[in-house]
């Protein structure tokens, strides 16, 4: 069972630039597309790499 889906809205260790830590999942996979609740930006990152910045999940999707 897969812990992250779509839609979900997590919290990362590290701050983005514009200052923003939540983060929304747009696509899940071998990477994860995630977008800053903040400015919007949208980021590609590697599963591994993104698992290792969550903090926790703020939001879930599946609720």
């Amino acid at each position: 069972m897969d812990r992250f889906h779509l839609g979900d809205v997590v919290k990362l260790k590290k701050a983005h630039p514009c200052g923003g830590f939540e983060w929304e999942i747009m696509r899940t996979g071998m990477d994860f597309r995630i977008k800053c609740l903040t400015c919007g930006r949208q980021v590609m990152i590697s599963r591994p790499d993104f698992e290792k910045r969550v903090k926790k999940i703020i939001k879930s999707a599946q609720d």
